[in-house]
Formats: C-alpha cells, sequence, structure tokens
C-alpha cells in the first residue's frame, strides 16, 4: 500500500498535469476560431468554373485529366506534425491506405504523423512536410503541381485525397475527395451536355480546359488544407477533453486512496495508543 507522502506527490503531479491539459485545451480552441475567421471558401470561383463547362462539350477531349491514361490512382493522405489528436491521423492514412487495396498505385503523405504511420508496413510512398497556416497556399501550390505533373507524364490516371474534415467543433470525419479525372458536377449529375454554338472561343477547348482544372485544383486543395488544420485543432481539444476526464476520474480515485490510508493510520495510531495505556496500567 502507498504511503501518505507518496500519494500526495500523485495528487501534486495530477494537479500540475491538469493545468497544463488546461492551458493545450484553450490553446487549441483560440488556434481553431483564429483559423476559423481568416479561412476563405471561395465556392464563386468554383461555380464559376463549372458553369464554363456547361457551355462547351468536354467529352469528345482527350486529355488525362478528363481520361485515365493507367488504371494507377494517386492516393494523397493529410496528417500533422504533431499528435494529441486522438488517432484521427491513423483513421486517415488507414483511409488512404484501403483506397490503395481496392486500385493499385501511389501513396503521398502530408504530414509527419502519417509517414511515422505508413513506415511501419513498408509501402513505398512520397512525403511532403505538415500544413503550416503562414505557408499553406504556398504548400497547397506546391502539392497541385507535383500531382498535376504525375498526371500528365503518365504516373497514375485518378487522384483522390484523404483528410479529416471538421464538421463541428466537436465532430471530424475522414473524407475522400475524387479530384481526377475531372468531372463538372453537370457531368456527375448525368445531366446531357450542350455545346452552344454561339460561344466563342480564342483558345482550344483542352488548352482551356486544362488551365481551369489547374486554378480549380489548386483552390480546392488550398481550402482542403485549411479544413485539415481546423480539424486537427477540434481533435486536439476533444483529446485533451477526454484525457482531463479521465485525469478527473484518477484523481479521485487518489483522493479516496488517500483518505483511506489516513483514516487506516489513525485508527492504528489509536489503537496503539490504548494498547499502550493498558500496558502501563
Amino acid at each position: 500500500m502507498k504511503t501518505l507522502s507518496n500519494i500526495k506527490k500523485d495528487l501534486e503531479f495530477n494537479r500540475g498535469l491538469s493545468s497544463l491539459i488546461e492551458v493545450l485545451k484553450t490553446m487549441a480552441v483560440a488556434q481553431y476560431r483564429i483559423l476559423e475567421e481568416r479561412l476563405k471558401i471561395f465556392e464563386k470561383l468554383i461555380v464559376s468554373i463549372e458553369d464554363f463547362f456547361e457551355h462547351v462539350d468536354i467529352t469528345k477531349i482527350n486529355h488525362p485529366y478528363l481520361i485515365p491514361q493507367n488504371r494507377f490512382q494517386g492516393v494523397v493522405a493529410i496528417t500533422s506534425d504533431s499528435g494529441l489528436l486522438g488517432g484521427l491521423n491513423m483513421q486517415v492514412v488507414s483511409g488512404a491506405l484501403l483506397e490503395l487495396e481496392k486500385t493499385p498505385g501511389k501513396l503521398i503523405i502530408i504530414g509527419e504523423r502519417g509517414k511515422l504511420y505508413v513506415r511501419e508496413t513498408n509501402i513505398p510512398f512520397v512525403s511532403f512536410g505538415g500544413v503550416k497556416d503562414d505557408e499553406r497556399y504556398a504548400q497547397a501550390m506546391q502539392l497541385r503541381d507535383y500531382l498535376l505533373a504525375k498526371v500528365l507524364d503518365g504516373s497514375f490516371g485518378s487522384l483522390k485525397i484523404i483528410y479529416p474534415h471538421p464538421v463541428s467543433f466537436t465532430v471530424q470525419h475522414v473524407e475522400t475527395v475524387s479530384f481526377l479525372p475531372y468531372k463538372p458536377n453537370l457531368v456527375k449529375e448525368n445531366t446531357a451536355l450542350q455545346a452552344y454554338p454561339e460561344v466563342i472561343l480564342e483558345s482550344r477547348v483542352g488548352d482551356i480546359m486544362q488551365y481551369l482544372v489547374y486554378t480549380w485544383m489548386g483552390q480546392k486543395i488550398y481550402e482542403i488544407f485549411g479544413l485539415s488544420r481546423l480539424a486537427e485543432f477540434a481533435a486536439r481539444f476533444v483529446h485533451l477533453e477526454g484525457s482531463h476526464q479521465r485525469l478527473r476520474e484518477m484523481d479521485t480515485k487518489i483522493k479516496l486512496e488517500y483518505f483511506h490510508v489516513r483514516h487506516e493510520l489513525i485508527d492504528r495510531n489509536m489503537r496503539e495508543l490504548f494498547a499502550a495505556r493498558l500496558a502501563f496500567s
């Protein structure tokens, strides 16, 4: 059985750890709110790009962005550089590996945590640094250029990105987004495409399509990077809150143990005093 001094040390350690967790929770909330205010979703740009394809017929264009050149796929898994996310990074990596089991291809990992998990599987992969708030746009453009170059040189025909999506501050889901082959919403909804003869095009439709997909993909990756960072802060808060709850439960048990040991010590001392008085009397 522990001594009172050891139990007191445990109580002091728990008190200090609880204060540290409270600070980390406050930081996670503050980071989430700051990024949430700064994060912008340019829906008008995405809608404008897709509206363009309502006026031209892209079904006859033979381009790697539209028609896969091979069956291999590129799978991007977006993870974080730090832990305390309650297994969210592992869920992202597991989702990416599941996609590769369905269709063989190349794995691209974003973030240090993802690299640590994948190294244990001995699966080859290409890695990029974790998303940083002040470098998010440049990182998104770098990843976009790398992926499209691989599609154009025939390394893979299709492309998917798997990332943690913040449904709310307390709920995060791992989502899979198919980027290539590119299919505008009107194609996804099986709406018949119609080329309007009054549209005057100064460039070839294929070139226009390639530039618009290039722009669209960069913007989408930039938005996904921001959303994954939001999910990271939210998941960290949820994980810390769970740890704080378990710490409070442990603290309650230690306090009960402290009072139990203290009462036993008092009872033993009282018995020894009465025994001593009887012996002297």
